[in-house]
């Protein structure tokens, strides 16, 4: 790290103590920014980085809610705003029960820099809550999304903070809350959460987004080095949302996706993930992956398997924070992979990131390959305040036209900083100069 910035982490550090991932996400960025402090001096006059490592808004509060036998469960509820620069807060909502506020401010600070990236006016936010909705019937699910939103609606707005999806929040809970949110506003103002069913304002491609988005960068970065994804051996970690759409579109650009997980253990299938199979276990019964090698049945699972250690060219971490190591970095690359682009936030820890820098493999930070998801969800905005509705081609033409820009962009600051090739460099500052840009010109907020 440049000496000009060690004092101002360790600042970061002492106001922050013990938000182990808010760090993590800070040390990462600041790592990247020495070389634009030392061509834009007045960033430090100005503070820029204390300012932007400083959330806008931290919103705690308590979430009672009754289960259907009648017992009463206290969660807790976050929004962090993390800042408006460029435009009304926008970032997901995560229902797990390992949230608490160092992931919330460390997604959120994410959020800024990827939104910047995508070139659309939207700021950075992020919200959810410890409830875990696996095993929770709907009206369960119901009852605690009516009564987070309840209290979350007061610090929304479509020119305010437009909450979407994450981890634990789908179409099912859009719904209850954006019901919630109708009911006590007494407006019908589709444009503030973004991820709706399509009946009640929401965007083809939305569902698909990140995972799509997150191929077609992929297939930006092999186009780079003249190479396709025809033929390609690929691994995707996860089997949600963005897991099941990138499988999906590797498979339909020419790869061949042989491996998934979960929280239980990992299936191997050689033929190819079949999509349709996976899509019945995981979107409709819900169940475990292993319930895929009863339908699949040459295929293998592993309870608690790492799936980092099966031969591949390209791995696409898309499950959670820190679930790629430097162990499974080395893993991946002594079996030959050229290729890693991150789906989820932050998956892959700072000795694996070094890892794969050092070998100068193609390596692909999450705030730039899976921007697709909120790009789209920025595009359902403008749908949403024109009153329109776009084809579902239409929408996807225009994702991978902005995954094609912003892999661009990465590629082409990297450059400009004497370092080609660098995503992970190419993006941290990218991201950061499109808000330092907005906050300098907008004075001292």
């Amino acid at each position: 790290m440049d000496e000009k910035l060690e004092s101002v982490f360790w600042n970061i550090q002492q106001r922050n103590l013990g938000e182990t991932e808010f760090i993590q996400a800070v040390k990462e960025v600041l790592t990247s920014l020495g070389p634009v402090l030392a061509k834009y001096p007045k960033i430090v006059e100005q503070k820029i980085i204390e300012r932007i490592c400083e959330p806008e808004r931290q919103i705690i509060f308590r979430v009672p809610w009754q289960d259907d036998q009648g017992e009463v469960h206290i969660n807790r509820g976050f929004r962090v705003q993390s800042n408006s620069a460029l435009g009304p807060y926008k970032g997901g909502l995560r229902f797990h029960p390992t949230v608490n506020l160092s992931i919330i401010k460390f997604l959120g600070f994410e959020q800024t820099f990827k939104n910047a990236l995508t070139g659309m006016p939207i700021g950075g936010g992020k919200g959810g809550s410890d409830f875990d909705p696996k095993g929770r019937s709907d009206n369960e699910v119901m009852r605690f999304c009516q009564s987070f939103m309840t209290e979350l609606y007061r610090h929304l707005g479509e020119y305010t903070d437009v909450p979407a999806g994450d981890i634990g929040v789908g179409r099912r809970e859009i719904g209850f809350l954006f019901g919630q949110y109708k009911r006590i506003c007494n407006r019908y103002e589709s444009g503030v959460l973004t991820g709706k069913g399509l009946s009640y304002g929401g965007a083809l491609v939305r569902t698909e987004a990140t995972g799509y988005g997150l191929v077609y960068f992929v297939r930006e970065m092999l186009a780079a080095r003249n190479e396709s994804l025809e033929g390609k051996t690929c691994i995707v970690s996860g089997a949600g949302n963005v897991a099941i759409y990138a499988i999906e579109k590797a498979a339909e650009l020419g790869g061949r996706v042989v491996a998934c997980s979960d929280s239980c253990g990992v299936i191997f299938d050689e033929q190819g993930i079949d999509v349709k199979t996976l899509k019945q276990v995981k979107e409709v019964e819900r169940l475990p992956i292993e319930r895929y090698c009863k339908t699949r049945r040459h295929a293998r699972y592993q309870a608690g398997g790492n799936i980092w250690e099966i031969k591949c060219d390209v791995a696409l971490p898309c499950a959670t924070q820190n679930e790629l190591t430097g162990k499974d970095a080395a893993a991946l690359l002594n079996n030959g992979c050229i290729v890693v682009a991150e789906g989820a936030n932050m998956p892959t820890t700072p000795e694996g990131i070094e890892r794969f820098v050092a070998a100068e493999i193609a390596y692909a930070p999450g705030k730039a390959a899976n921007a697709g998801g909120v790009a789209t969800s920025a595009l359902e905005m403008q749908q949403n305040a024109s009153r329109d509705a776009w084809s579902f081609e239409f929408t996807d033409k225009k994702l991978a036209t902005i995954m094609k820009d912003i892999h661009d962009r990465c590629l082409e600051t990297a450059d400009e900083f004497g370092v080609p090739g660098n995503y992970a460099l190419g993006a941290n500052i990218a991201g950061f100069m499109g808000v330092a840009d907005s906050m300098q010109a907008l004075g001292l907020i």
